[in-house]
């Protein structure tokens, strides 16, 4: 088998799906960044050397490649495998080894039997695609974007969620999540999904920071920092992380004294107090 036919993340293919024709008048030189930026021949040597895997047994996988050395706090706080629902949901500090360590720590306690909402990008790496739920929220399909929710909450797999739909962004020297989309609450509700708080440690880059603040200040619709999460991966190889789970907050905790916005804010409050 030659190398080219080896690729599993190829840019080339991304650029055409995503772009067309247009990718034609993309420089090289570009094609050549966007190839480094995104690790593309480690990632795809750690991808062929893992093929065989997928899912859960995939995710534990990369976070031995990744040689991310975890403390975990509140275990005990881990509902039991009983055959209850529930809602996990995680501020995003590092966009990419935060889901993936919480992917392989939850889908070990619940047999694999869990789910994320995921950039339809992501799902260009086949392990995740048994435990992931592809979502183009900017492309044609956004109009798919509700019934996917819907079918997701009301499967009976586990469901990793992180509300701010973006990674943690810094502002007056504070890295936070930006304020949390709703969508978990009112789901958690209406499918009686109990709702498990975490909080995971860990920063990018400063560098990734100010790119995101520039793009946001710029007003660009594309989110130009993701393509830099691969390479903030890279950066966060052999470091330490502490992930602590707090109480499982039942779903009638949501009643109507708050709007689900604020409750959404609420449960964020618990994460970053935890």
């Amino acid at each position: 088998m030659s190398e080219e036919s080896s690729l599993i993340i190829d840019i080339d293919k991304i650029l055409a799906d995503k772009a067309g024709s247009k990718a034609n008048y993309v420089p090289s030189f570009v094609v050549s960044w966007l190839k480094r930026i995104v690790h593309q021949d480690e990632v795809n040597r750690f991808l062929n050397a893992h093929k065989e895997e997928t899912g859960v047994e995939w995710l534990k996988s990369c976070v031995k490649y990744l040689d991310m050395r975890l403390t975990v706090i509140g275990q005990e706080n881990l509902p039991l495998h009983d055959g209850k629902l529930y809602t996990f949901v995680s501020n995003h500090p590092l966009g990419g080894g935060d889901g993936v360590a919480l992917g392989a720590l939850i889908g070990e306690q619940y047999g694999g039997e869990i789910c994320y909402l995921l950039n339809d990008l992501l799902m260009n790496l086949p392990g995740l695609r048994p435990v992931g739920i592809p979502i183009n929220k900017t492309g044609g399909q956004s109009r798919n974007f509700p019934r996917l929710v819907e079918e997701t909450f009301r499967s009976n797999k586990q469901i990793l969620m992180f509300p701010a739909g973006i990674c943690s962004r810094r502002h007056n020297g504070v890295i936070r999540d930006v304020p949390w989309k709703k969508t978990f609450i009112t789901k958690s509700i209406e499918n009686q999904r109990d709702v498990v708080p975490i909080h995971f440690s860990g920063e990018n880059s400063s560098f990734f920071y100010r790119l995101a603040n520039i793009c946001s200040a710029l007003g660009l619709k594309f989110n130009v920092a993701m393509l830099f999460l691969v390479d903030e991966m890279y950066k966060n190889v052999h470091k330490s992380f502490e992930i602590k789970i707090g109480k499982p907050i039942p779903w009638q905790t949501f009643d109507g004294s708050r709007t689900p916005a604020e409750w959404a804010a609420y449960v964020q409050n618990i994460v970053y107090q935890l």
